[in-house]
C-alpha cells in the first residue's frame, strides 16, 4: 500500500519460487501474462489500458499491471540516403560519429594507484545539450572537405517510447496479474471472455497470446489425473494381493473419500484453491490413508484365525481398541512433522510445500477420526461374508499344503 503512493511505481507481490517459475514459463514476472503483438505501439498501449480497465473488475485478479511504456524526450537524427551517397558517406560512419560525440567511446584506461578509470572521448556537455551546435557538428568527407551534420539529414527534438520490446519478430506490450482467492484457470477463462470480443478493434496483423502458470497447470492437471488413476489401480491390485477379496479391497479404499473430506476442508479454511501442489498432496494422501484401513481389516482376520474370535461386534470393538494406539502413533508421527510447514504459510520459499502439507495434514485428521467409525460399520454391514470366505480359503490352502507335505514324505520316515 505504501508503494502505491509513489508516482510511477508499479508493484506485484509474489513468493520467490512462484516468481521464478512465472518468469521461466512465460518471461512475465506474474502468474498470468497477456501479450499483445502488433506494429503500432500507440495502438497497443491504448488497447492494453482499455482491457486493463475491463479485467480489473474480474474476481480474483490482483496486482494488475500494464508494462510501463511512456513517451520521453528524444533527439532524432534522420539521415538522407541520397545526400550520404552524394558525399560518399555511409550511414555506419555517420552513426559512429554521432555515437562518439553524444555517448562517448572508451579509448583507453587511466591508472591511479590500484584503481583504473575508463578514458572516454565525447563532446563537452555544453555542446551535447545544444541542438544548434549539434547541427553544426563537423563531418569529414572522403577525399577532403568538411560539412555540417545538418547537411546530411534532419536533426530535431521529438518524443518516443522509453523502450520497445519485441518477441516473435513483433512489437509487443504485456499486461500481467496474479490471482488471489480463485482458481488460476477459472480467472484466465473469465479474462478470455472479456478480451475476445474486443479483438476486432486491433489493427490487421495484431494478435494476443496468454502465458503464465495456468498453461503448465492445465498440462500438469492432465498428467496428475492420469497418475492419480494409476495410483488407485496400483493400490487396488496390491490390496487384492493382500486380501484376495474385491469387497475388502474396496473397504480399505473407502478411506480415500474420508481423507479427502479433511483435505478439502483444510484448503477452504486456509483460503487456498486447487493447485498443482495441492493435487500432488492428494496423490500422496491416497497411500497414507489406505494404511490405517489395512491395519484394521487385517487385524479382524487375525483375531478370527489365530485368537479364537468369531464374527461378532465384540471382535470388531476389540480390534479397534487394539489398533487404536498404532494408528494414532503413525498418524501423529506424520502430522507433527507437517505442522511446521502448515504454520509457515507466509514464509518465503514455502509456497509449494504449504499446500502439500495442508492437504496431507487435513486428510490425516479426518481419515484417522473416521476410520474407527466408518470402517467398523462398513465391515459389519457389508464385509462379514467376504472376510469369512477369505479365512476359509486360507484355511483350506494351509490344509492342502500340510497334506502335500505329508504325502511327499517316504514311508516310515518321521513326521
Amino acid at each position: 500500500d505504501s508503494m502505491e503512493e509513489i508516482p510511477g511505481i508499479v508493484t506485484a507481490v509474489e513468493q520467490p519460487i512462484a516468481h521464478l517459475i512465472s518468469h521461466m514459463l512465460s518471461g512475465v514476472k506474474a502468474q498470468i501474462g497477456i501479450k499483445i503483438f502488433g506494429d503500432d505501439l500507440d495502438q497497443l498501449r491504448r488497447f492494453a489500458h482499455q482491457i486493463e480497465a475491463d479485467i480489473r473488475e474480474i474476481p480474483g485478479v490482483t496486482d494488475l499491471v500494464v508494462e510501463p511504456l511512456v513517451m520521453i524526450p528524444q533527439l532524432r537524427v534522420e539521415l538522407d540516403r541520397d545526400k550520404l551517397l552524394l558525399y560518399g558517406l555511409t550511414s555506419e560512419r555517420v552513426n559512429t560519429l554521432i555515437e562518439t560525440a553524444l555517448n562517448g567511446v572508451t579509448v583507453s584506461e587511466v591508472l591511479q594507484g590500484q584503481r583504473t578509470f575508463d578514458l572516454i572521448v565525447r563532446l563537452d556537455e555544453n555542446y551535447r545539450e545544444n541542438l544548434q551546435k549539434l547541427r553544426r557538428l563537423t563531418v569529414e568527407v572522403p577525399g577532403g572537405g568538411r560539412i555540417p551534420l545538418e547537411s546530411l539529414g534532419k536533426i530535431y527534438e521529438a518524443g518516443g517510447p522509453n523502450m520497445i520490446n519485441r518477441e516473435q519478430v513483433r512489437r509487443r506490450i504485456i499486461l500481467q496479474c496474479n490471482v488471489e482467492g480463485r482458481g488460476l484457470v477459472d480467472v484466465v477463462e473469465d479474462i478470455r471472455s472479456v478480451v475476445t470480443p474486443q479483438l476486432a478493434e486491433l489493427p490487421p496483423g495484431s494478435f494476443i497470446e496468454y502465458g503464465g502458470q495456468f498453461e503448465s497447470q492445465q498440462s500438469a492437471t492432465q498428467v496428475i489425473s492420469i497418475l492419480f488413476l494409476a495410483s488407485l489401480i496400483g493400490i487396488f491390485l496390491l490390496l487384492m494381493t493382500l486380501f484376495r477379496s474385491v469387497n475388502l479391497s474396496l473397504q480399505v479404499m473407502a478411506a480415500l473419500p474420508m481423507a479427502f473430506i479433511g483435505s478439502v476442508a483444510a484448503l477452504v479454511l486456509t483460503g487456498q484453491t486447487l493447485t498443482v501442489a495441492s493435487m500432488v498432496g492428494f496423490i500422496s494422501l491416497t497411500g497414507i490413508a489406505s494404511r490405517n484401513g489395512i491395519l484394521l481389516l487385517n487385524h479382524y482376520l487375525h483375531l478370527v484365525r489365530y485368537e479364537g474370535e468369531s464374527w461378532t461386534k465384540e471382535m470388531i470393538i476389540r480390534a479397534g481398541l487394539e489398533r487404536l494406539a498404532p494408528v494414532l502413533m503413525t498418524a501423529l508421527t506424520s502430522g507433527i512433522g507437517l505442522i511446521p510447514l502448515v504454520l509457515a504459510a507466509d514464509e518465503p520459499g514455502k509456497e509449494i510445500l504449504f499446500p502439500v502439507a495442508t492437504v496431507i495434514l487435513g486428510g490425516l485428521i479426518s481419515s484417522t477420526l473416521l476410520d474407527f467409525f466408518v470402517h467398523p460399520a462398513l465391515f459389519w454391514l457389508f464385509g462379514l461374508k467376504a472376510a469369512e470366505r477369505v479365512v476359509h480359503m486360507e484355511s483350506e490352502h494351509e490344509a492342502d499344503t500340510l497334506a502335500d507335505v505329508h504325502t511327499s514324505q517316504p514311508a516310515g520316515s518321521p513326521t
